[in-house]
């Protein structure tokens, strides 16, 4: 009798549920990352609110990182195990969005994000906003835009920049500067995200027109 595939005669364990299940690893990792976002929030409101000590920052950056990674270990679960799914691809982009969002809007709760800094953050959710908009008026025509390797990088250095303010005033005790390099990388992203938004809606003009005709 042969293999069931070819992952088992490799070795390779199967995936927790066959394809396209709701509990399929890729899927698990991608809850994860939902998970992480109240708890991140918590930490930064414990922090702001009942004083509870810099080390939650600690603790928020640890949940953050964790979160970030399964980003990428959640795309490489998948096509491994070949775990794609309706579901996931839905969830995938609304978790990272949540992520980013929600600790933006802490990070601006306890003023680490202020004065003219609060205008990157505003660029930066408006325009995951625009795009999430833009892709569901499109999949409604069954186009799909593509992620660009810029957005990517975009996403990353989002990613990095929220990091290294989460460590914050704690970071800063042991980095000084820590809240500045975060700052100084969350403008940058702004700037990647103002390009990469209006590639994205030059693409789905593209299309809205084109379906016109």
């Amino acid at each position: 009798m042969q293999p069931a595939n070819n992952q088992t005669a490799r070795g390779i364990p199967a995936a927790p549920s066959a394809e396209g299940g709701t509990t399929s690893l890729a899927n698990l990792l991608t809850y994860g990352r939902i998970a992480a976002v109240p708890a991140v929030a918590a930490c930064l409101f414990g922090v702001t609110i009942y004083e509870a000590g810099l080390w939650l920052r600690w603790v928020a950056l640890a949940i953050f990182i964790v979160a970030a990674i399964t980003d990428w270990l959640d795309g490489w679960a998948a096509r491994t195990y070949g775990g794609h799914s309706a579901l996931g691809r839905m969830l995938d982009p609304i978790a990272d969005k949540l992520l980013v969002g929600a600790s933006l809007l802490m990070l601006a709760a306890d003023e680490t994000i202020r004065g003219w800094s609060l205008w990157a953050a505003v660029v930066i959710l408006c325009r995951e906003i625009l795009v999430s908009g833009l892709r569901e008026f499109l999949a409604e025509l069954r186009v799909s835009v593509p992620v660009s390797r810029l957005a990517k990088w975009k996403t990353t250095l989002q990613l990095v920049a929220i990091g290294f303010l989460l460590a914050g005033p704690a970071g800063d005790a042991i980095l000084p500067g820590t809240t500045h390099i975060g700052l100084a990388l969350l403008w940058t992203s702004a700037v990647l995200t103002l390009y990469t938004g209006f590639d994205y809606f030059r693409a789905g003009l593209h299309h809205i027109v084109s379906n016109r005709r």
